[in-house]
């Protein structure tokens, strides 16, 4: 039971987080200005290494994913390469789709064999990863400290950065329960609600602010889910804790949110919204509302 946990645990956290930090240090890139260019580099750098992590994640990837995984489109929606694609010709930053689309073909197996064989080449993944964020995490930190000292300038909202720096080590802290924990349990290797609740809002925060200021409606409504999403936050600190309520209404919040978010990548895809949103943006929010979701779903079942 543990090879096959580890085994599977590790390719899934890569195969979503690794992506979302390639994303990442594509934002970043793009936001620098063309004077930085140590910024630009380093972010680059980050980009094709998280690209190759990915990329050599995927090879072993076949058969040893879960069908709900697969089916959260948490890994990849219908948006993922069209907004890689437009975004590529927007930013003029190389953007591998061919990892998409090798994402896009993966099928789940049955998960009954213990994975000896894969054993050594995951626990080599999980180290480069883990020496990567921790590389990653401090080129964050540095982005932020320069930003709050009026030292650097970026498109990026300091929030943003926060907001990005904190998914990362999510991702390193998952790895290490992964790694030390010989008991593995899906369960209990998820941060908390409030963690993803958290996400959520500030996610509404940031489409809120990048949208065009003519497009009062949805920035209503992303104003409006902000505030559900900090209402959620307030209860959970002020109730004892009713985990299923509480999980109840985070499900249904999350599941309208994800519908808001899809139809948000579509509208700037389709370039019938006005904003300032990267399309592979609007396709990253809504990936990580899919992941919570799936995240809320298995906490109900498993």
């Amino acid at each position: 039971m543990f090879m096959r946990d580890y085994v599977t645990l590790s390719i899934e956290t890569h195969l979503f987080f690794a992506r979302i930090m390639k994303e990442h240090a594509l934002f970043l890139k793009a936001g620098f200005p063309c004077c930085e260019k140590d910024f630009i580099e380093e972010a680059e750098y980050f980009l094709r290494k998280f690209e190759e992590l990915l990329n050599d994640t995927l090879k072993i990837s076949a058969g040893n994913v879960h069908e709900s995984v697969l089916n959260s489109n948490e890994l990849i929606t219908e948006f993922t390469i069209p907004a890689e694609r437009k975004t590529e010709a927007l930013s003029g930053i190389a953007i591998d789709s061919k990892i998409s689309k090798k994402t896009q073909a993966l099928h789940y197996g049955c998960l009954c064999e213990e994975n000896q064989p894969l054993y050594e080449p995951v626990s080599c993944i999980n180290e480069r990863a883990h020496e990567l964020l921790n590389g990653f995490i401090r080129f964050k930190e540095r982005i932020l400290c320069e930003v709050n000292h009026c030292q650097l300038y970026t498109a990026n909202y300091p929030l943003l950065i926060e907001h990005i720096m904190r998914e990362a080590r999510l991702y390193r802290d998952i790895l290490m329960r992964i790694t030390s924990n010989r008991n593995i349990c899906y369960q209990n290797l998820y941060e908390t609600e409030a963690f993803w609740n958290q996400i959520m809002m500030e996610h509404a925060w940031f489409i809120r602010g990048l949208l065009d200021p003519s497009e009062t409606a949805l920035i209503e409504t992303a104003d409006d889910f902000s505030k559900k999403y900090a209402q959620l936050l307030e209860t959970a600190c002020r109730q004892d804790r009713r985990a299923n309520r509480m999980t109840e209404k985070a499900l249904k919040e999350t599941l309208k949110y994800r519908d808001f978010k899809a139809a948000g990548a579509k509208g700037i895809l389709d370039c019938q919204i006005s904003s300032i949103i990267l399309p592979l943006l609007a396709d990253h929010v809504l990936r990580e509302a899919n992941h919570y979701i799936r995240v809320l779903e298995t906490g109900r079942t498993r």
